[in-house]
């Protein structure tokens, strides 16, 4: 009778010690994934000064394929570089509508990108060359900006100096963002288009 009390005691013990463990496992995990989670999040947040600075800069990739362009440069590795420096395409595909297509308007790889900046593609004969209009400048006028988790939406108007002369042209846009593991903004939507001109009345 006293060893079954003494091996029923040392049965407790041992269960008592593998729930106590399970228990302490269960919030160590716990604090691990939420602390992960934690880090995540703080990885993903984005600034809207970090939004204003893919902008102007993105705005000044379009001035330098331009410039490359004049100078007989080789401007299809400056476009190139441009979209993969600032598109997502790397990744996944791109909802990207640029300003001056009627015919296909929403281009989600690269080459429908490349070839709006630069022309030259048989698939997309529309196309002569935004970038190689070219500009000499890019002013931005973001209007809003919402960030949620690791997306970022800017709207607004953008201006477009030509190099050599004429007045801006004015632009609308709507641009998402996301943050890649590097840190680095990219481009997941572009759509801008020109502003809305009522017909005249008679």
């Amino acid at each position: 009778m006293t060893n079954f009390k003494m091996n029923a005691t040392v049965i407790v013990v041992i269960f008592a010690a593998i729930f106590s463990s399970g228990i302490t496992s269960c919030k160590q995990s716990t604090q691990k994934e939420n602390t992960a989670i934690t880090q995540t999040e703080a990885q993903a947040v984005i600034t809207e000064q970090e939004v204003l600075d893919v902008q102007k800069a993105w705005g000044d990739g379009i001035v330098k394929i331009g410039k490359v362009y004049l100078e007989k440069g080789d401007y299809e590795t400056a476009a190139t570089e441009h979209i993969n420096n600032f598109y997502n395409y790397q990744k996944s595909s791109v909802l990207f509508k640029p300003t001056l297509t009627s015919e296909k308007q929403f281009r989600t790889d690269f080459q429908g990108a490349l070839s709006y900046f630069i022309g030259g593609n048989e698939n997309y004969t529309e196309d002569h060359g935004f970038a190689i209009k070219p500009w000499s400048n890019v002013r931005w006028e973001n209007i809003g900006t919402k960030i949620i988790g690791n997306m970022a939406v800017a709207m607004g108007n953008y201006y477009f100096t030509p190099a050599k002369e004429g007045d801006d042209v004015k632009v609308e846009y709507s641009f998402a963002y996301t943050k890649d593991t590097d840190g680095k903004l990219k481009i997941i939507l572009h759509d801008s288009h020109l502003p809305y001109k009522p017909a005249k009345k008679h």
